[in-house]
């Protein structure tokens, strides 16, 4: 029986997984974390979608308990700048597509949508929640949301996350201490110690690890959490890491973190992710400050000029801020599970920050290793399953995350017109020559669960001004009597909503 898990690396990623594990084996497995306090995390304010709200429900915990401690805020969608063109912006929601006599209101916008406005305006109540700062919770703690059915919206599982609902900002590594003290509490060991070195045995799996002031560290089972250095799985290990460089542009981060006066300005419940000349800025508000940072390429964009072009644009006047620059492995490992060893987090996979998949790929992984946890003998089938869900939820994130530089209609710098002729995974040319005709369904898109559905791929192509050329020929015999009704309906909604939903600074102030 594998008894004991060594978790080597704190972090996110590490205290997300002795949490869970915890949490769902108690003190049939003992977890043991080895964190050195000389290695910084690299997180420098998260944002999430929607599936992390399970995790915090998985492991029992309110609102009110973590949010306050790890400054979090809402985060409702993504508001993309720039993407299309100077001064265009449009959301991408965490909320479902209404329909109307089967077919989804992305596609009654076109055949019948108001031009003048969005498309995301007339399809998605969150677009109005965003553009007033509204709360996803009344004071009383209800949710907005729904189902499709109008009925309210209930946990689902990871795979289908429930319309408008939504996700969080928060400060990583304040969240790696909120959950070190609850993990601990639980009878997780914490050794902070650095680790010398990694001890295998014949076969090469991982017997122990050396550290300075404990000594040796045994378990059955180690994860790696130690981020970019993957130290046990390709420094021990020696498991060949595939870079997306190739297809996906952006190798360098520099970020900053803007203290911000949020009783008068306000909170915005959303991410921005602002297109800039050789790269992206993100925007994440978390509750009394800015996490933001430039996300680009080397080749077309110097260390310094990003962070002279991110100083200008999120602190002009704060030239004391301490910018954190970041060199990006953007790709995957061949096997996140090797032997013994399983890599969680940077150490497993990264593609970049857009669409804020670093946290789903840690509780991805570790709800995989739960499902597929192995016995005496280590069915060699569990292991090969694992690595294949890994691999197909990285690998679909990859293309969509692909689609959004191939998509985008901005070419007015180098960097913008290269991204155009950048090479695509195999499949996705294909998919968007499609899209031209007719938007994606279900049966069109990635096909493997990668976190992001028809509503999503709709979304960014829509947005990104990547759109059939006209609606389904089909709608024209369609009498557009009940689509024109849930357009009306939405409208209403939306109204209703932000007149008695109270500002995301309100809320937050309220359990702070």
């Amino acid at each position: 029986m594998v008894r004991s898990v060594v978790i080597v690396g704190g972090g996110t990623a590490g205290w997300m997984s002795a949490a869970y594990l915890k949490t769902t084996f108690g003190d049939r497995v003992s977890v043991t974390v080895v964190e050195s306090d000389r290695i910084p995390t690299i997180g420098v304010g998260e944002a999430t979608f929607a599936t992390i709200r399970l995790f915090f429900e998985y492991l029992g915990l309110d609102e009110p308990e973590w949010m306050p401690e790890c400054s979090a805020s809402y985060k409702l969608a993504i508001r993309f700048e720039n993407w299309r063109e100077p001064g265009h912006h449009f959301y991408h929601p965490f909320e479902w597509f209404r329909t109307a006599n089967g077919f989804n209101l992305a596609d009654w916008w076109l055949q019948l949508g108001d031009r003048s406005t969005g498309f995301d305006q007339n399809c998605f109540i969150t677009t109005a929640l965003c553009e007033h700062m509204r709360s996803p919770r009344m004071f009383d703690g209800s949710t907005s949301s729904s189902n499709r059915d109008g009925s309210p919206g209930r946990p689902t599982p990871l795979e289908r996350p429930s319309p408008y609902y939504y996700a969080y900002h928060f400060d990583a590594a304040r969240l790696a201490l909120f959950l070190t003290k609850f993990a601990t509490q639980r009878g997780v060991r914490h050794v902070v110690d650095d680790v010398l070195q990694v001890r295998q045995d014949e076969r090469g799996w991982i017997t122990h690890v050396t550290t300075r002031e404990h000594g040796d560290v045994t378990g059955d089972l180690f994860i790696d959490c130690t981020g970019f250095r993957g130290m046990l799985i390709n420094q021990t290990l020696g498991e060949r890491f595939t870079s997306f460089e190739d297809v996906l542009p952006n190798n360098r981060a520099v970020a900053l973190r803007v203290p911000r006066d949020m009783a008068r300005l306000g909170i915005k419940p959303y991410t921005t992710a602002t297109a800039m000349d050789a790269g992206w800025i993100w925007t994440i508000p978390l509750y009394g400050r800015v996490g933001t940072g430039y996300v680009y390429s080397d080749q077309f964009c110097s260390p310094e000029e990003a962070e002279r072009t991110l100083r200008r644009f999120a602190a002009p006047d704060q030239e004391d801020l301490e910018a954190n620059h970041i060199r990006m492995r953007v790709g995957r490992n061949e096997r996140s599970w090797v032997n013994n060893c399983v890599a969680i987090g940077l150490s497993s996979a990264f593609v970049e920050p857009l669409e804020s998949t670093g946290i789903f790929f840690i509780q991805h992984g570790i709800e995989q290793l739960v499902k597929n946890f192995p016995d005496a003998d280590w069915d060699p089938r569990l292991r090969d399953n694992y690595n294949t869900r890994i691999n197909r939820a990285i690998e679909g994130v990859k293309e969509f995350l692909v689609l959004h530089y191939r998509a985008a209609k901005r070419d007015d710098t180098a960097y913008w017109k290269e991204a155009k002729i950048r090479k695509v995974p195999p499949g996705l040319e294909e998919r968007l020559d499609m899209a031209m005709t007719r938007l994606p369904s279900e049966e069109n898109i990635y096909q493997h669960y990668h976190g992001f559905d028809m509503d999503s791929w709709n979304t960014m192509l829509l947005g990104l001004g990547w759109e059939p050329g006209r609606p389904k020929p089909a709608l024209a015999h369609i009498d557009p009597m009940q689509a024109q009704a849930q357009f009306g309906r939405l409208r209403a909604e939306a109204k209703e909503l932000v007149a008695t939903l109270p500002s995301a600074y309100e809320y937050l102030h309220s359990i702070n």
